[in-house]
This record gives structure tokens, C-alpha cells and sequence, in this order.
């Protein structure tokens, strides 16, 4: 899995709900999107799914989605953007790009654990990224 977040706050976040149900995933951290596409553009093996900020420094989460789905090898990449960003216009862009999920950062633990939960059980599934 691929985290791109800017918040090392949200970072420690998500590794901890990951540790906390026990669920099989080695986070790969990118601090922005700029990181993020060389670390997909290197010779590494591909994440199975990214989690993806839309509030980024050097190039938005949008930025990112967008140079991601053109680039042939990547483009099928599932793309969760996990944000704290309610605009329906950001929400509408993302799908038009082709993100495989929209997911409000709540602001209880519970919550945040709940959506982190049934997300990253959905795609451990899907045949998509089996393989």
C-alpha cells in the first residue's frame, strides 16, 4: 500500500489502525505527489492500492490523479482518496478521474478505524489487484 499524506500525524494514524486490526499491509510512505510518482515510476514492485490526500504541497491530490491515470502503467492503480475535504466539486473531479473511493477522515478514532476497516477488506478481495 501507498500513503501519500503530508501530516506525519495522519501517517501514525493509518499505520496504527492497520497494526490495530491485525490487517496484512506494509505501508509505503510519500510526503507528497512529487515522491509518489518516483517511487511508482521506479523499477519497485507496484502498491496494491493507494491512499491518497488531496491536500498536498508541490502538487494536489488531484495533480497527482491525474498524471496517474495517464500514464498506461499506472492508470488501473486503485486510488482511495482519504481526505478531510467535503467539497462536492473535489468529490465529482476525483471520480472523474477514476478513483476507485472517496473517504471522509472522520473525526472519531472509532470512525476513522471503521471506514479504514471495511476499505482495506473490500480490496484485500478484489481481484483487481490479485496477482
Amino acid at each position: 500500500m501507498l500513503l501519500i499524506e503530508d501530516d506525519l500525524i495522519e501517517v501514525m494514524k493509518l499505520k496504527r489502525s492497520i497494526d490495530k486490526l491485525g490487517l496484512a499491509h506494509n505501508v509505503v510512505e510519500a510526503k507528497n505527489g512529487e515522491d509518489a510518482l518516483k517511487q511508482l515510476t521506479s523499477e519497485v514492485p507496484l502498491p496494491d492500492i493507494i491512499l491518497l490526500d488531496l491536500n498536498m504541497p508541490k502538487i494536489s491530490g488531484l495533480e497527482f490523479l491525474k498524471i496517474l491515470k495517464a500514464n498506461p502503467r499506472l492508470k488501473y492503480m486503485p486510488v482511495i482518496i482519504l481526505t478531510t475535504s467535503e467539497n462536492r466539486t473535489d468529490l465529482q473531479a476525483c471520480y472523474e478521474e477514476g478513483i476507485a473511493g472517496y473517504i471522509l477522515k472522520p473525526l472519531k478514532y472509532e470512525d476513522y478505524l471503521s471506514k479504514i476497516d471495511r476499505t482495506l477488506q473490500y480490496w484485500s478481495v478484489n481481484e483487481l489487484i490479485k496477482g
